[in-house]
This record gives C-alpha cells, structure tokens and sequence, in this order.
C-alpha cells in the first residue's frame, strides 16, 4: 500500500455513488458515509482502494440542518466544558435510536441559556438562529424552573420577597422550588441571600415546555422536531 494508491475520500465517494464531486462533500458533511464500518467526517482523509466505502441507507447529498443540543449539565462544570464533553458516547437515544453525533454539531453552537458553574440541570446548545432567538430575545416570556437547596433561616417576610420576582414555593424545609421569566445568572442565589438563606445546590428543571426528565447528569439527545419551547 503505498501514499500514490490512496485518494481523497470525496473523490472515492463520487466513484462510488455516480454523483459529483460537491454532492459526495454533502453526503460526507451528513455523516452518510462509512470507512471500514465507520462514520468518516472529512472529505480530505485519504483512502486506499483496499478500504470499504460505502453509503448509508438513506443518504441524501443535503446540507445537514442546524442542530439544537439540550443538556443536564453536571454541577461544577463551566459552559465551555460542558459543550466540549458532548460525545456520541454520552448520547441519550430514545428506544436506541436516533440521530448520529457528528463532531460539526458542535462548531459555531451558541449556549442560549447559561448556567452558573455551581448550577447543574438543563442548558441548550444551538446552531439555529431560530431557537437562539426565541430563547435570547424572548427570554422575558419564557420561564425556567428550578430547585433550590438552601440552608439558613429565612426572614419572617422571606417568601413575600422572593414572591414578588419568583413562583417560590418549598417542596421540603431545605428545599425551594422557583420558576420565573428571564431569570439571570447569580440572581437567584443573591435574592435568596437577601432572605437569610444560603444556596448549597441549584438545579434547572424546565425551560418553557422543555423538561430535562431522566436524562442522567452529563447526558444530553438533540431537540426533537416535535419539542418546543
């Protein structure tokens, strides 16, 4: 085998489907394409003519669609950290199937709901500037729901002021549930210290109609067609 025999996989691709060069990147860029039983990305990688290509069922020389990730991030973990540890292998399927993870899903993604680094529970990655948009611009009708841990005495007229920016409501004597709209990093763990109470654990339930469910701490699956906000 030497570098003269090997190709670029686009090239091979094209050989293989009978289409053009450009339809074979599409089909490559949507993870329609396997090397030896595996999803190969990048249309430069060479291939010897001893390597299987082939087509997956259903392969369509499209550009792929804009992705919308939603994530329980794990407590502790900063944003950036969270995105880069999105794998295939962390991928929640529903009845074992789904969508494949492509490692383009993850350029030019936007976190369209921050979450403070102590904070755990539900954050949205995007490529869509349709859902980027109505989660940033329209955050002032979109609300989000928590549970908060809490220690401390709260003051005689503690409720009354966390009514009056937040549904609050306790589920147990350290444990506070709030939703609101548009709620911002910091601020609920500094409104609760307003009241005498110190926030040990945060973590984010809902956004909108979205509910994070069972997925596990670090897992994440793509927004459904079906799911909205």
């Amino acid at each position: 085998m030497t570098t003269e025999e090997a190709i670029r996989l686009a090239k091979r691709v094209a050989d293989v489907a009978g289409c053009s060069r450009a339809d074979a990147e599409r089909y490559i860029a949507g993870g329609w394409v396997s090397v030896d039983g595996a999803v190969a990305e990048d249309p430069a990688t060479r291939v010897t003519p001893e390597q299987k290509v082939e087509l997956l069922p259903g392969a369509t020389p499209v550009e792929p669609d804009p992705v919308t990730i939603l994530m329980h991030k794990p407590a502790g973990i900063e944003i950036e950290a969270a995105l880069a540890s999105i794998t295939a292998e962390n991928q929640v399927l529903e009845h074992g199937r789904g969508k494949p993870f492509l490692r383009r899903h993850l350029f030019k993604t936007t976190a369209a709901t921050p979450l403070e680094t102590m904070a755990s529970g539900l954050i949205v990655f995007s490529q869509d500037f349709r859902v980027i948009r109505k989660l940033v611009d329209d955050a002032s009708r979109n609300e989000s729901e928590y549970v908060v841990e809490v220690d401390g005495q709260i003051a005689d007229n503690g409720m009354a002021k966390l009514g009056r920016m937040f549904k609050a409501s306790w589920q147990s004597e350290q444990r506070l549930r709030i939703a609101g709209k548009n709620i911002q990093r910091g601020q609920i763990e500094r409104l609760c210290g307003d009241v005498g109470l110190r926030v040990t654990a945060l973590r984010r339930l809902r956004i909108g109609r979205i509910s994070m469910g069972p997925m596990p701490a670090g897992g994440w699956r793509f927004l459904r067609d079906t799911d909205q906000f």
